[in-house]
Order: structure tokens, then sequence, then C-alpha cells
């Protein structure tokens, strides 16, 4: 069964959405070690920050068994037995690994898979957490999530003729330890915490550790009402904070739940935004600007943006949803109906940045921009939230009358419809097959089969 969406206040949803699942498909290939999804159609390759976010994103609930290959074939088996993420030149961002396995178990109410997933996930943090962590500052070292060319780094650690592009080959930038990064080990270790708690283990430690990273990311990362872009861990800089805003790191700070709700609203305003959306990094480093754009700076990446309306979704923000849903819409638009990797923040236009002194290409086809609106959609907009326990829907809240359809989404082993409307109640009301379940602690058991109909009477937009 085909797995649609239709929204009353958004008629374009529809079409975009399905262009989104056939961008999916179309990534999903098949070579001598057998089934993966690529990260679009200029990487013929798996690595484990793409599986990762394309699992996470979509892949876990529309393609579940694409995501568990994926996911599995970006790990190695080490000499001593032990099998962990792949340790490969990308250290920095294997962990989200974590976030998006013990997801693929909640998805697929999968235990024999938590199971080995906890287990890669503790092992890989003992080599990370030997490797990277800093005990000075209680933070991990390494560059951010999405900017591994160094053209996603100021002057210094970078240097301004950028002679290579690869971020590790600036000795320095090994050691700053940035927000996205240090954010996305709170939602590792939290995830790691709770699959414990599922499988009979103990969870203290791990979620001890959780919540002192969070607070070491409080304390040496925030910039006021929000947070600072890395701190210096090395070079001439070492323990200062640098003042940019990281799109990826404050999003995931909001939608991980590392910021308190209180300052979530704040922490979502810092995030800069060019006249086509959401951007990496902003605003431009010193050697970029609107005519010349940095790669991995002030560019508009649509996976970064899809975390952005992830974390307004987050904090109830309709509208902060449905713009980055028009933001999708106008970038695909501009690039001939493809998801494309990168644009222009100024004109919209598909451009891979300026790094080491020439115009790199924007990947046609790319994978984690189509499954970023995916998770926007699934996550963000219908608010689904799958648990070991089973799924609950919490939806943004609409406009009274406004109507969000997601017709034959699988779920473990069931096939649901899921119809959300807006209401004039203060509070949310579901219905399962014509029973209330408003009050459960899940809307629909991860043993459940079958076809059902979920109806959501969500609050209306900007009540509490």
């Amino acid at each position: 069964m085909t797995t649609t969406v239709g929204a009353s206040s958004l008629p374009w949803l529809a079409d975009l959405y399905a262009l989104a699942q056939e961008t999916l498909a179309r990534n999903v290939v098949d070579d001598d070690a057998g089934t993966f999804i690529r990260a679009g159609g200029g990487y013929p390759d798996p690595w484990t920050r793409d599986a990762a976010l394309n699992a996470w994103g979509a892949a876990n609930l529309l393609r579940p068994d694409d995501a568990r290959a994926t996911l599995l074939r970006v790990c190695e088996t080490l000499d001593d037995g032990r099998t962990v993420v792949a340790q490969d030149d990308q250290w920095w961002d294997q962990i989200v690994w974590v976030i998006a396995a013990v997801d693929l178990a909640r998805a697929t109410a999968d235990d024999a898979f938590l199971k080995h997933a906890w287990q890669v996930g503790v092992d890989s943090l003992a080599i990370l957490h030997r490797d990277r962590f800093r005990p000075r500052w209680g933070l991990y070292a390494g560059p951010a999530l999405m900017q591994d060319g160094i053209s996603g780094l100021p002057v210094p650690p970078a240097t301004a003729d950028e002679p290579t592009s690869f971020v590790l080959d600036y000795p320095d930038a090994r050691e700053v330890m940035a927000l996205s990064t240090n954010v996305v080990y709170v939602g590792a270790l939290r995830r790691l915490a709770a699959a414990a708690e599922r499988l009979g283990h103990d969870a203290t430690d791990l979620a001890a550790r959780a919540d002192a990273l969070a607070a070491a990311i409080d304390e040496h990362l925030r910039d006021g009402d929000t947070y600072g872009y890395f701190l210096h861990g090395a070079g001439p800089l070492i323990g200062t904070l640098d003042h940019h805003r990281e799109a990826a790191g404050l999003a995931l700070a909001v939608a991980l739940g590392v910021v308190p709700p209180e300052r979530a609203p704040a922490v979502l305003a810092s995030i800069g935004r060019g006249p086509a959306g959401v951007v990496n990094v902003a605003p431009h480093f010193d050697r970029y600007d609107d005519a010349r754009p940095g790669r991995h700076n002030a560019m508009c990446w649509p996976m970064v943006m899809g975390l952005a309306g992830l974390a307004s979704a987050t904090t109830g923000d309709r509208d902060g949803v449905v713009r980055t849903l028009d933001d999708f819409r106008a970038r695909v638009e501009s690039s001939d109906g493809r998801f494309d990797e990168v644009y222009d923040a100024a004109t919209g236009l598909p451009h891979g940045g300026w790094q080491c002194g020439r115009v790199w290409p924007s990947e046609p086809d790319q994978t984690w921009s189509a499954t970023s609106l995916l998770r926007l959609v699934h996550y963000g907009l219908v608010g689904l939230a799958p648990s070991a326990a089973g799924l609950r829907v919490a939806p943004v809240p609409l406009e009274p009358g406004e109507t969000v359809e997601l017709t034959g989404l699988p779920y473990a082993g069931a096939t649901l419809d899921v119809v959300v409307r807006g209401g004039t109640e203060d509070s949310d009301v579901v219905i399962l097959d014509g029973a209330d379940v408003s009050d459960r602690a899940v809307h629909v058991s991860a043993e459940a089969t079958g076809h059902h109909r979920l109806e959501v009477t969500v609050r209306a937009s900007g009540r509490p």
C-alpha cells in the first residue's frame, strides 16, 4: 500500500510528499553486498551520517527493511568480536547512528534489533568517549554534524586560502566542540538509556552522562538566550566561544529536548535565514558573502531546513512548520521538480556554494533532502511518536476546520490511516476505530496488526 498525505490548507503537499517518496525509492540500490539507501544521485557509497539521517528521516517508517540493511551496512566487526559503527575518518558524527537505530526498533516494535542496536551503540560510544571526550570542558571534540567541509568553519581554525576541503585537514578543527555534535551525543545517550530500561539493563549511568553533557553544553556553548556555534579546543582561541549560529545544532537542541522548553522559542528565533530559507551557519564568514556564499556556511541545505521545521513542531509552532514546508516547495520548484542537495540562500536556485576557490555542484536527487521533508510531515505536522510500547500522535496545533490526512502508513505489524482536524478545544481528542483513546499512554499498541483509523481533533493554533 502506498502512503499518501493531504492537507486542506496546503494543496500542493500531496505531490511534494509523493515526490519525496519517489526520491527515496530511486536511491534504494543494490550491489554485491546487498541493498542500501545511498545519500543521493551523486553519492554511490554509503556512510554513517547519511545512512542514519535517511533512516531516521523516513525509511524507518516507510522502508524499514531497507533502513535496517543500510544501518547494518555502515557497521564493522573489530578484532575482539565487537560490532561497532564503522571507524572511518568522519568519527565526529558516528553517534547519530544510535538515534536512527533505536528509533527503527521503536518504529517496528523489534526488540531483537533494539538489543543489537543498544550493544553497537554502547561499544561505539566507549571508543568515542575514550578518544574524543574532553574532561576539561565536559564536551566531545569534533566538527559539526553537517559541516564536513572547511567552508563550514571560520578563520581560525580554517585558513582564508582553503588549500583542501576536508575539515580534518586543519589540525585545530579536530578539537572544536560543536553544538550539533554534542547535542546529538545527548540524544544518543538518552536513547541508549531508554533502550537499556526496555532491555532490563541499568540505565543510571547513561542517563547521568546525558544530563551532565547537557549541562556542559549550557555552561560552555550558551550565548545569551541561545547557543554559539562551537568552543575552540586548540590554537590561539582555545576556550573561546564562536558566536555564529548553527542551524542544525540549534534545531536539534530543541527537537531532542536539550534546551528547556521555556528557552526554545528564543533558540529557534536565533536560527539564521536567507530569503530562500534557513541557512546552515549564519552570518557569512569573513571570506564569503552573498555573491560567493560558502558551501557549508550561509547556504540552504534542505536537510537542515527540515530539522528547523521539526524543532518548530516540537514547540507547537504551526506557522513555523508551514513556512518550512513552503520553503521546501519553492526550492523543489526552483530545481525543476527535484530535491537537490543545496541552494543559494539569496536566489533560491540550486547552487553548491564556494569552497577552495571554486563553485561545487549541488547534487540532484539528494535523499536526505527528501527524507527531511518526510520527517517533518511524519514527526512534525502529524506528530507521530513511536516508542517501545506503541505509537502516540501529537500533531501541531491547527486552525479550526483545517485537516491533515496520512493514509496507508505502515507501523510495526499494522497499517494506519491518521486523520488530524483542527478543533476549538484546549486539549486533543484521539479516536482509534471509534473508541476514545485520548488518555492512554499510547494510542496504537506496538502489537497492533491489521488496518486501523486514528482520528485526532487537535487544539486550535495559538492555544496552549
